[in-house]
């Protein structure tokens, strides 16, 4: 594709803010330790600002930017700061690299939110800077709801800030009610006084596009958080932003490849499932179940997509169900080493249909075994589940599992944040021959990566059935598997057993380890 110049820039900066304005979402609240973990990898990410919070906000809170200020990242760490002398003292308590100073700039927060006047607001910015600076800080003065501020107003207010010393301003959309056509026509206002950077909110759906918008007329910094997260409808998310930006218009922002892992670890932290529909991170951002779709791609991987997923750290995904072609069943059996010919691959391909037209999504253990079938296979299982009991009252949720591996029954208990997490924990200690059952093999266990984790509610009511879906790896196999149960824990522990004995299985096939039931012998 020809790529049209968004910028003269060949860099564009990001500020990631998921730490303190994602942080704002309702439900989300990280412990200093997530906060530092988020961070780490916003720095690997090669992330240039990391807004490590609000220090005015608690004592709680300056103590997670204090850990984040200390670990040294290449970012610089700033601190969100009103327009009060304390919120600066308390950043500079934190030892933060600068402040993102944030003032009423829309008549409606100067005079209804705050109570003061257009005057009195610019000479507290101006007072705010300098002392600031004088303290040693990187400054950023954004006037809080830009986009609907009188055009002259903003300019002086913004002006003066960088007159008292600030490193740049920051034109904000502070309720996402701008469109790019206002965003151009205020930023290139502001980047005729000095260095601007841009804050969407995506309430209208045109985060990105404001985004671009801006840029073009003269920013070249974008503030923002992984995934979007943040009040509302959420801020423009980075890593749409950053791969737009590359794709598009050869803009280098941050490290791609990173992308993915950075979105799993702000998921896991911040508990905001990845849409499966997202783009960049989204479960379906490169799953391909349409045959015509699945068979263009296995000819060549850009016929459906419009970049390699390996781009942000990903893989290639063919889901099967119901409009699965012959193509993209032969390939997902491949990938499990296991061969047909074609009238096995017909009536496979015929089975997979039914399923997904009654639909279920087809995983791969439902695969492997309608293949068994058709094929007239017998498997010896390898690991099995044999009992559960779960227990999740008091404080600390229980597990404890009876698994057949190999020709040897194991008992083991775990613990855990629930009773699915404690489950989990008693297969592990199972497997690794740790519990009352079997003597240690001396393996070092079993280890495996639980990579996803759904549940999907089919029945209604207080006995709701559900329906839990895994993906689990092993080294560089994986194996999707599905469980219904009236009880989630079992139905949990059940797919994830089904899934080990797969993985371990086309292990023990390959070579790769040793037979489950020798390790069980040893």
């Amino acid at each position: 594709m020809t790529r049209t110049p968004l910028t003269e820039l060949d860099e564009v900066q990001l500020l990631d803010t998921t730490l303190r304005d994602g942080e704002q979402m309702p439900g989300v609240s990280l412990t200093p330790a997530e906060k530092v973990d988020v961070a780490r990898e916003l720095d690997a990410a090669g992330m240039h600002l990391i807004e490590a919070g609000s220090a005015c906000t608690s004592e709680g809170e300056r103590e997670a930017i204090r850990r984040v200020a200390d670990e040294g990242f290449d970012a610089t760490v700033t601190s969100f700061a009103r327009g009060v002398k304390r919120d600066v003292d308390h950043a500079l308590d934190c030892g933060v690299d600068g402040i993102n100073l944030v003032v009423p700039a829309s008549d409606k927060h100067v005079e209804t939110k705050v109570g003061s006047t257009r005057e009195a607001v610019v000479e507290t910015t101006v007072e705010l800077v300098e002392y600031a600076k004088d303290h040693g800080l990187w400054v950023e003065v954004l006037g809080e709801d830009g986009s609907r501020a009188d055009l002259d107003y903003l300019e002086r207010l913004l002006g003066a800030g960088l007159d008292a010393g600030a490193d740049r301003i920051c034109y904000c959309d502070t309720v996402g009610a701008a469109d790019p056509e206002r965003t151009a026509e205020v930023v290139s206002r502001l980047a005729d006084l000095g260095p601007t950077s841009l804050h969407t909110h995506d309430d209208l759906g045109l985060g990105v596009a404001n985004v671009h918008a801006g840029l073009t007329a003269g920013a070249d910094t974008v503030h923002g958080t992984v995934m979007g997260v943040g009040e509302r409808a959420g801020n423009v998310a980075l890593e749409e932003v950053a791969v737009a930006l590359a794709r598009s218009y050869d803009v280098d922002t941050v490290e791609l490849e990173r992308l993915y892992r950075l979105c799993r670890t702000v998921s896991e932290a911040t508990g905001v499932a990845l849409p499966p529909n997202k783009a960049v991170c989204g479960a379906n951002a490169f799953a391909h179940e349409s045959g015509i779709h699945t068979d263009g791609t296995l000819k060549d991987g850009t016929m459906y997509e419009p970049y390699p997923p390996e781009t942000v750290g990903r893989e290639r995904r063919l889901v099967l169900g119901k409009h699965a072609g012959r193509a993209g069943v032969k390939a997902a059996l491949a990938e499990h080493d296991v061969a047909v010919d074609a009238d096995e691959l017909s009536e496979v391909v015929s089975r997979v249909k039914e399923l997904g037209d009654r639909g279920k999504r087809v995983t791969d253990a439902d695969l492997l075994a309608i293949t068994e079938d058709v094929q007239g296979r017998e498997r010896d299982r390898r690991v099995e589940l044999v009992d559960l009991s779960a227990t999740s009252g008091g404080n600390l949720p229980t597990a404890s599992v009876r698994l057949r591996v190999g020709d040897e029954q194991r008992v083991a208990s775990g613990t855990g944040a629930g009773p699915v997490d404690a489950g989990l924990e008693a297969v592990r200690a199972a497997l690794a021959g740790d519990g009352d059952g079997a003597e240690s093999d001396g393996t070092g266990g079993v280890s495996f990566d639980l990579d996803s984790y759904h549940v999907d509610a089919i029945t209604g009511g207080t006995d709701a059935v559900v329906t839990v879906e895994v993906d689990l790896s092993r080294g560089d196999r994986s194996v999707s598997v599905s469980s219904t149960d009236a009880d989630i824990t079992r139905a949990s522990v059940v797919a994830m057993v089904d899934g080990l004995d797969r993985l371990l299985s086309a292990a023990a096939e390959d070579g790769s380890v040793p037979d489950v039931a020798s390790l069980a012998d040893d």
